[in-house]
């Protein structure tokens, strides 16, 4: 599993139908994360990502110093599913995506982590899965993270 994690003031999504945008929701401050799912991922894989995720100390306390995480915060997680995050260049120029997870299993684990995030008490607001989406962020910092494994 792979992720890119950016600390965000707000960040609104919205789904792309035909010349249309329809809008789906948005958060205020807190992480947009972008997530890959891999054939290889297992449930605990995404128990860990959870974890890492909603601990992860990327706000500032009153002297700037990045101690605070989402829970701390009472902040929020817009999780954008993002297949293109399992992409290997290894050969030639276009990207294979060999290690991507069937269409299946990447959908049931991307709402499943969800899940787990709104179960530790996160807002979380998911992208929709299979859509093409125009995420529109006002990142702060920028804080930009990626996250394997």
């Amino acid at each position: 599993m792979k992720a890119v994690v950016q600390r965000v003031e707000k960040a609104s999504l919205f789904i792309k139908e035909k010349e249309t945008l329809k809008f789906i929701g948005e958060i205020g401050r807190g992480l947009l994360v972008f997530v890959g799912i891999e054939q290889e991922d297992t449930t605990e894989n995404l128990y860990f990502f959870a974890d890492k995720l909603s601990r992860l100390r990327v706000f500032e306390d009153e002297k700037g110093k990045l101690n605070f995480s989402v829970k701390d915060k009472n902040f929020e997680i817009m999780l954008i599913p993002n297949f293109t995050l399992c992409a290997s260049l290894d050969k030639g120029r276009r990207p294979s995506f060999e290690k991507a997870a069937s269409f299946n299993k990447a959908k049931e684990y991307f709402y499943f982590l969800a899940k787990i995030f709104k179960d530790k008490g996160i807002k979380c607001r998911e992208g929709v899965f299979g859509a093409s989406m125009v995420i529109e962020a006002k990142n702060y910092g920028p804080v930009n993270i990626i996250l394997s494994g």
